[in-house]
């Protein structure tokens, strides 16, 4: 019987928020093409993140992967920290 793959959502982000416990907000920024004027717009979205070491802080650039629903609105989990603020 051939394996399961599961491909999981992984985007890298920057910390804006840390002062839940256990949880980081990040801001995740893409380059999109508007449609009628052909000009790439810059999006943004924030997701909570699950940090069980409470080790990410306030401007790192961290990767975050896919999970399953932790809570009402946590659905992502801390994979690493690609560098530190400064």
């Amino acid at each position: 019987m051939p394996e399961k793959t599961t491909s999981k959502k992984e985007f890298i982000g920057i910390v804006k928020s840390d002062k839940m416990e256990k949880s980081i907000v990040v801001s995740i920024e893409t380059l999109t093409l508007h449609p009628l004027y052909k000009k790439y717009v810059k999006r943004s979205k924030k997701v909570k993140a699950h940090d069980e070491k409470n080790e990410a802080k306030i401007g790192d650039r961290v990767r975050v992967i896919e999970c399953r629903p932790i809570s009402k609105e946590k659905c992502w989990t801390l994979v690493e920290i690609i560098e530190r603020a400064k």
